[in-house]
C-alpha cells in the first residue's frame, strides 16, 4: 500500500480538469542528469510548475539545474507533489518501480525512456496512462507516422538514421566524447555501439506491430536517406509486412518512413518533388529530445488518453538481447550492461530466443559461467538480482511465448 493519498484514475486517465490551467500543473521529473536539466527548463518556460525531481544522488549534491528545483530520494514524495510524472532516468529497473507506483496512484506518466519500455513497459499497458514522449527517435517516428497515416500513406519502413557505429569502442574514445558532449559515459557508449539504436527500433516494432527482418536489423549503408529508405522498402515489400530498421549515413540524425500511396496520387506526388514512386520517403531530420517532449506532456494533460503517443504494446514480439563484447569469466560483475564495455544489445524475436537475457535487466549482475565474445547470453549464463523488473519480465516473456505457440 502506498504511503500517500491514492488517486484512482478517471475514465480517460486525465488528471487535469477542463477548467484547470496548465500553470497549475505540477510536473515531477525522474532523473537528475543531463536530459532532466534540459526538461526542467523547458517545463517551466512553458508555464507549468516543476514538481519534485527524483534522484538517487544525495539531495545536497550540486545538480546544476537551470531553474529552482526540489530534489527528493523518495518516490512517494514525487507522486504526492506531482500531477504528471515525466520519467527520463534511462534506467529500466528504477523506472519500473517508479512507473508502477505512479500509475497505481492514478498519475499519467510520460517517458523519455525506451530502455524501460522494451524491458517492462508492456506490463503496464492498460493499467493507466503511460506513453513515450516525442523527442527521442521512437516518439518522433510515432508523430511522423500520425502525419503519414493522416495523408493516406501506407508505411513500409519505420527507419532510424545512424551516423556512426562501432560495436566495441575503446574506453578512452568514449571518455573523450562523453566529456565533449556532456553526456554520461554509459550513454555515449550505448549510442556508439548501437545498443541504444537497437532498443529504439525494437520499441518501434512493438509499438506499431511491425517485424524486424533479422536479429540485429539490416542497417544498410547509404549515400542518402532516400536511397537507404528505398533499399529497406524493397526488403519490406519482399518480406510482405512493414519492418523497423535503420540505415548508416555519416553526419545525419534523422528518422524516416518509407511508404506507398494510392496510384491515383502518383502524378501529384511527382509534381511535389516526392519522386516517381512506388516508394516515398517522409523524413524528419531532427529530434530535439527535451524541447519536443513538452508537446506530449501538454497533449496528455489537456486530452487525457487521446494525447497518448506510443507504448510497447501489451503483447510484444521483439526484445533486445545481451551479447558479450569480450570473453567473460564466471564472477564478472556487470554494473550496467547498457553502455558498458562488456555487453551490447541486439534486437531479436522473443519467440526465437525465449531464454535470452534482455539487456535492460543486466544491472549489478554476475556472469555465472564462461561466455565467449559475440555470444548471445541466456538466463543460465548470468545471476540477475531480484527486482520488480525481473519479475515482470518473466511474466511478459511467458505470455509472449504462449501466444507464439
Amino acid at each position: 500500500m502506498l504511503g500517500h493519498r491514492h488517486r484512482p484514475p478517471s475514465p480517460n486517465h486525465s488528471m487535469i480538469s477542463d477548467s484547470a490551467p496548465l500553470s497549475a500543473t505540477r510536473v515531477g521529473i525522474v532523473g537528475s542528469g543531463f536530459m532532466a536539466r534540459g526538461v526542467a527548463q523547458v517545463i517551466t518556460s512553458h508555464g507549468m510548475k516543476l514538481g519534485p525531481v527524483l534522484t538517487r544522488r544525495p539531495v545536497q549534491s550540486a545538480f546544476r539545474f537551470p531553474v529552482p528545483s526540489e530534489f527528493t530520494n523518495e518516490i512517494d514524495e514525487l507522486i504526492e507533489k506531482s500531477d504528471l510524472v515525466l520519467e527520463c532516468s534511462g534506467d529500466p529497473i528504477h523506472a519500473t518501480e517508479v512507473v508502477a507506483k505512479a500509475l497505481e496512484a492514478g498519475l499519467p506518466v510520460v517517458t523519455m525512456n525506451s530502455e524501460f519500455h522494451i524491458t517492462t513497459g508492456s506490463w503496464f499497458v492498460g493499467k493507466g496512462l503511460l506513453t513515450e514522449g516525442e523527442g527521442d527517435q521512437p516518439g518522433c517516428l510515432a508523430a511522423l507516422r500520425r502525419e503519414a497515416l493522416a495523408m493516406g500513406f501506407q508505411p513500409l519502413v519505420y527507419g532510424n538514421v545512424k551516423g556512426f557505429l562501432n560495436h566495441s569502442p575503446t574506453r578512452s574514445d568514449m571518455e573523450y566524447f562523453s566529456a565533449k558532449q556532456g553526456t554520461s559515459l554509459s550513454q555515449t557508449t550505448s549510442f556508439t555501439d548501437g545498443t541504444k539504436l537497437q532498443i529504439e527500433q525494437a520499441f518501434v516494432a512493438n509499438a506499431f506491430d511491425t517485424d524486424i527482418y533479422r536479429a540485429g536489423l539490416l542497417g544498410p549503408a547509404a549515400e542518402s536517406i532516400e536511397e537507404g529508405a528505398e533499399t529497406l522498402a524493397g526488403v519490406a515489400d519482399m518480406h510482405g509486412t512493414p519492418i523497423s530498421d535503420y540505415i548508416l549515413l555519416p553526419g545525419s540524425g534523422a528518422v524516416f518512413i518509407a511508404a506507398r500511396h494510392d496510384g491515383f496520387h502518383r502524378p501529384y506526388l511527382s509534381y511535389m518533388k516526392m519522386g516517381d514512386g512506388p516508394y516515398y520517403t517522409l523524413t524528419k531530420n531532427y529530434h530535439l529530445c527535451h524541447l519536443e517532449v513538452v508537446k506530449t506532456v501538454k497533449d496528455v494533460l489537456l486530452l487525457g488518453a487521446e494525447g497518448k503517443l506510443m507504448d510497447n504494446s501489451a503483447a510484444p514480439r521483439i526484445s533486445v538481447g545481451a551479447i558479450a563484447k569480450r570473453d567473460l569469466k564466471p564472477g564478472t560483475l556487470i554494473d550496467q550492461a547498457i553502455g558498458s564495455f562488456d555487453i551490447r544489445g541486439e534486437a531479436i524475436e522473443i519467440a526465437e530466443a525465449p531464454d535470452h537475457v534482455p539487456i535492460g535487466l543486466l544491472k549489478n549482475a554476475r556472469i555465472a559461467r564462461s561466455v565467449s565474445r559475440g555470444q548471445n547470453l541466456s538466463m543460465e549464463d548470468v545471476e540477475i538480482p531480484d527486482s520488480m523488473a525481473r519479475d515482470l519480465w518473466q511474466k511478459i516473456v511467458r505470455k509472449a511465448s504462449a501466444k507464439a505457440a
